[in-house]
């Protein structure tokens, strides 16, 4: 394409942390050569007393360096010239995979053919800032969405301290139905800078980039200036599963238990290892999720997933996308018909027009909706499971289609038992876990 040849140079130039009404405000300055400038910003509140600036400075930078996927990704410049810093050979492979892998559903959508080994070349100008503090953080800090994991996690601790990234109002809602106040809330503000939006507009790349390896680096500044001990996600391990079979395509590469991992070896390394970063939904699938969600009915018309409902305020269910089609079909062994209906408004079994994405959940077609849904093991399994509910004579379009086209027995599957090893729980949360497992399966 004509922009690789004409645009080939990022510059991450400079950044700036200016402390104010106790917030840390973060200002990045990146540039593409013969484009334009970008200066976006970061507000991040200060409830530690202790901070090491030169520290929360080298977290600024590191953070930058996630910001900039955002705004490298309009033209996808081969040279990436940092000014403000460096970065060894690991650090460099480290943020190679991420911009790779991170940015994987883009490149496929915008039909970029790039390679591992020559799509970016990161060049250092600055001087190396790592450095090293002493620190004791005490509780959790816990990462809100407004979605039913977060939900599930906050129900499950019954305590630590909820943060946001640009708070909505539904985020804030489950925080409060939580039993949180307000003033309790970590509320973080994330400003674009308008030159993307105007570039995005003039028909410059734009697509999915990886939010939650943000979150990853925002939050651990954010626990520092807030001094928690732990930063707890709610990612699951059906986040794991590709988009496009075959490949390492992933909608949810940043949520899945290999980010997790990379994220937490270059903590230890580069950061101290001061905090722990893990999910506490980790072992558990989407559909396990979804059987524990379906108990806590105290959040069943406040929260929120739908990405076509998330960009208006308020924040609702569209009724017409594939997240939305998940969520119905996740909670609907426990949930149908009637406290579905409540939720969404409408049966969304019923309509005809769901049917390709109804397919594509199931597997049944080459790819998987690039959004953060389940894996298609357990989106059959629910269906199978709400087909057995029901009478069979009487069922609505969607799983009367499965029905006379898909159904077997999947008994055998047994998700609500599922386990998996991988993930970095220690034993309290573990059984924090199990316990609320073992609670709702036989319920």
């Amino acid at each position: 394409m004509e922009i690789f040849k004409k645009f080939d140079t990022f510059r991450y130039k400079k950044y700036s942390v200016i402390y104010e009404n106790n917030f840390a405000k973060i200002l990045f300055n990146f540039s593409i050569d013969n484009l334009c400038e970008f200066n976006p910003i970061l507000e991040i509140p200060i409830n530690n007393k202790e901070i090491n600036k030169d520290y929360v400075n080298y977290l600024a930078f590191n953070i930058g360096m996630i910001e900039a996927i955002s705004y490298w990704k309009c033209c996808c410049p081969y040279n990436f010239v940092i000014e403000c810093g460096n970065l060894d050979d690991k650090q460099e492979e480290f943020f190679k995979k991420i911009f790779y892998y991170g940015l994987g559903e883009f490149f496929y959508v915008n039909k970029l053919k790039f390679k591992y080994n020559n799509f970016i070349n990161f060049k250092s100008k600055g001087s190396s800032q790592r450095i090293n503090v002493t620190y004791n953080g005490i509780g959790d800090m816990v990462a809100v969405g407004g979605g039913k994991d977060s939900c599930v996690t906050l129900n499950i601790l019954k305590n630590g301290t909820p943060f946001m990234i640009n708070p909505k109002q539904v985020m804030l809602d489950c925080a409060y139905e939580a039993g949180f106040k307000d003033n309790e809330i970590i509320k973080i503000n994330r400003i674009i800078d308008k030159n993307l939006l105007s570039l995005n507009e003039q028909g410059f790349l734009n697509g999915h980039t990886p939010f939650s390896a943000m979150v990853a680096f925002v939050s651990y500044l954010a626990a520092y200036l807030n001094n928690k001990k732990n930063i707890i996600l709610s990612n699951e391990s059906s986040a794991n599963e590709a988009n496009i079979l075959g490949t390492k395509i992933n909608h949810q590469y940043s949520k899945s238990y290999e980010f997790e991992k990379d994220f937490n070896d270059y903590q230890k390394e580069y950061f101290g290892n001061i905090i722990k970063y893990f999910s506490l939904l980790r072992p558990l699938t989407e559909y396990q999720i979804g059987m524990l969600f379906s108990k806590y009915t105290k959040f069943h018309k406040i929260f929120k997933s739908c990405n076509v409902g998330s960009k208006k305020e308020p924040w609702y269910w569209c009724g017409q996308c594939a997240k939305c089609l998940f969520v119905y079909s996740l909670l609907s062994p426990y949930l149908y018909k009637e406290n579905l209906v409540n939720i969404f408004d409408k049966d969304l079994f019923e309509d005809k027009q769901l049917l390709p994405l109804f397919k594509e959940l199931l597997g049944f077609e080459n790819t998987k909706p690039f959004d953060c849904v389940g894996t298609f093991e357990e989106i059959n399994y629910a269906i199978y499971r709400t087909i057995n509910k029901l009478n069979k004579e009487n069922l609505p379009y969607l799983l009367e289609y499965y029905y006379n086209n898909y159904y077997k027995d999947l008994s055998y599957l047994d998700l609500e038992h599922k386990w998996n090893d991988n993930h970095n729980l220690s034993d309290k949360y573990i059984k924090l876990v199990r316990d609320a497992i073992n609670d709702r399966k036989d319920n």
